[in-house]
């Protein structure tokens, strides 16, 4: 019994592990079997792409039956594009129409410029004409007084010779000719150069006057020709009534400014200075060119310029001062003397004539940082602020970085002058 367990007990279970483990075997093949026809096994340490599920044909077919679309959506879409593409078509024909038209415009505007020309070059010729003809016309009646006086030292020099004459017959001594001698050297008298003969002259004094004139003019000329491309820009400014100082009247049409020397009673507005006498404009300039014009004839000490709306209102420190601070620009007049003013930095104004100034004209490009202040009666430049002076006022570089206000200042004069009363924006209207 003994002898027939042990076969039984190790035999026996050697016998049937690798039946077993075939048995086992066979499932595992089948799962590899189907992971290799439909799915990619899971492994994480493998390298391979895993790849979806594959669709049915049935799904595929439905899938790619609603991609794709149907005759009617087609021939809709096939109407939109070709109403697209007749609608490009034309919008391009009517930007070449545009173009073709812009160079015929500017032919046209060229061409009436020079017409403009043209009639002033015709009006500077028949002045010209005007003046050589009346020069001509001095000289003609000059030269028809000096013939007539010269008529008649002639007419003097043939008596002298008559005169010589009948002497030399006398000395021969002829009776006849000392007779005829005696009565010329008796009736002859000496002839001398009569006053009137040396105003006999062109008329120089005419000429030079006339050559100041036609300087003027040219001069004139001039500064109106570059005047005109800058009224070109001209802006309408008014004056900011909110920031007035209270000693400050501001005329009907709000852009002269006088000093009034009294403070009303009205209450105190943010924006308004209280302790400097400076007034701002009411529109702001943040892009493009700009030129306005400030009348200072009747304010003995003055400022003009440009400010940020940050300039400071309120106090009487550098921050509330126009170019005291590096948030405005200005020029200045103070104590006759004209200086421009940036970051509480100055430089002289030169190339100002003899006579006070009657105009500052204030141009500013925003876009390239630039402002430059003119004597705009004669177009003299005053001072330019750009780029190029930004180590003199300390400045790493020169644009704007806020709007620009227009900007005007009270100053108060020395003590034998009066107080100074107007200040006016010159209505400007382009040529």
């Amino acid at each position: 019994m003994e002898a027939e367990e042990s076969p039984c007990g190790g035999n026996g279970r050697s016998a049937a592990g690798p039946s077993a483990q075939s048995d086992l075997a066979a499932p595992s093949a089948g799962i590899d079997s189907l992971l290799q026809d439909g799915f990619t096994s899971l492994d994480t340490g493998s390298d391979r792409v895993v790849q979806p599920f594959p669709r049915s044909p049935k799904l595929q077919r439905k899938v790619a039956k609603a991609a794709q679309p149907s005759q009617e959506q087609l021939s809709r879409r096939m109407e939109e594009l070709q109403a697209e593409k007749s609608k490009t078509e034309a919008h391009i024909e009517s930007l070449k129409k545009r173009k073709a038209d812009l160079s015929r415009t500017s032919e046209v505007m060229k061409q009436q410029v020079r017409e403009r020309f043209e009639n002033m070059r015709r009006v500077l010729k028949q002045d010209e004409q005007v003046v050589l003809d009346s020069l001509e016309l001095d000289l003609k009646q000059t030269r028809t007084r000096l013939d007539q006086v010269l008529k008649n030292w002639k007419q003097h020099q043939d008596q002298v010779g008559e005169s010589i004459g009948s002497i030399q017959r006398a000395l021969s001594r002829s009776p006849e000719a000392e007779a005829d001698g005696k009565g010329y050297s008796e009736n002859l008298s000496p002839k001398k150069p009569d006053a009137s003969e040396r105003e006999i002259r062109l008329n120089k004094d005419r000429f030079e006057r006339l050559l100041k004139t036609l300087s003027s003019i040219s001069k004139n000329l001039k500064a109106q020709l570059q005047r005109k491309t800058l009224l070109l820009d001209t802006a309408s400014t008014v004056i900011d009534r909110q920031t007035c100082h209270s000693q400050l009247m501001v005329t009907s049409e709000g852009r002269g400014l006088s000093f009034s020397g009294s403070a009303p009673s009205a209450p105190e507005h943010p924006l308004q200075f209280d302790k400097v006498c400076c007034a701002l404009g009411s529109s702001p300039i943040s892009a493009g060119q700009s030129y306005w014009e400030v009348d200072v004839r009747c304010c003995s000490a003055w400022a003009v310029g440009v400010a940020y709306g940050s300039l400071a209102r309120k106090g009487r420190d550098k921050g509330a001062k126009l170019g005291r601070n590096r948030n405005s620009w200005c020029v200045e007049l103070r104590h006759g003397n004209l200086s421009a003013w940036h970051n509480d930095r100055n430089v002289a104004c030169h190339g100002v004539g003899q006579g006070p100034l009657g105009r500052v004209g204030v141009w500013v490009n925003y876009d390239k940082g630039q402002l430059m202040f003119y004597d705009a009666e004669n177009m003299v430049v005053l001072q330019k602020f750009s780029a190029a002076l930004t180590p003199v006022f300390d400045r790493a570089h020169h644009q704007f970085t806020q709007p620009l206000y227009p900007a005007v200042r009270f100053l108060r004069p020395p003590q034998n002058q009066v107080w100074p009363n107007h200040l006016e924006f010159c209505p400007l209207s382009s040529p």
